[in-house]
């Protein structure tokens, strides 16, 4: 991928798509016919073109926007791999604080989706065999990997799900005992 398409701004904001949107899309991404059980490359550009502002390059390797987001996917074929991903920040701009976080959101906040170091960035990202998924799971894992970047320094979550930890637990005891 070309540096100059790298976004290093911090997004302060809680921010995913739209719950309702991302249902119309669903619907009409449904329109393609896409065989579950079997995901190609064709099937899987059809799906991004669909839900993306803008998309460019070639069959398993694609980059494209999504409200001024760039997210990328890679599919590698004779191993059945598939990667979405989206850039964040400059590794060297992580505070120690913001590493605990990440690490202790890919366990509770972030889903299937992750944060990962690579190539001096912080990335999130989902990634899966490729043949084996569904139409509905792509369009998840573009909406976390969405997700997770936008959210990266507030909540450190890839959708409205999340697995409450051993702190979030006991403080949830305590107001129910004050009632």
């Amino acid at each position: 991928m070309p540096e100059n398409h790298y976004h290093t701004t911090i997004i302060k904001k809680n921010v995913s798509i739209n719950l309702a949107s991302f249902f119309a899309i669903f619907l009409f991404a449904g329109s393609f016919s896409v065989q579950s059980q079997n995901m190609t490359n064709s099937d899987l550009e059809k799906i991004i073109y669909v839900v993306s502002d803008s998309i460019r390059g070639e069959s398993g390797n694609w980059q494209f926007m999504i409200k001024g987001r760039m997210l990328a996917c890679i599919t590698d074929t004779t191993n059945n791999r598939l990667r979405i991903m989206s850039p964040i920040i400059e590794q060297k701009k992580l505070a120690h604080i913001d590493l605990l976080k990440l690490m202790e959101a890919n366990f509770h906040s972030a889903l299937d989706a992750r944060y990962a170091i690579s190539d001096n960035l912080l990335w999130s990202m989902y990634v899966h065999p490729l043949k084996e998924l569904q139409k509905d799971e792509i369009l998840s894992a573009i909406n976390q990997v969405y997700t997770a970047a936008l959210t990266y320094g507030t909540t450190y979550n890839s959708s409205e799900l999340t697995f409450p930890n051993k702190k979030e637990i006991e403080e949830e005891k305590e107001q129910k005992g004050k009632m």
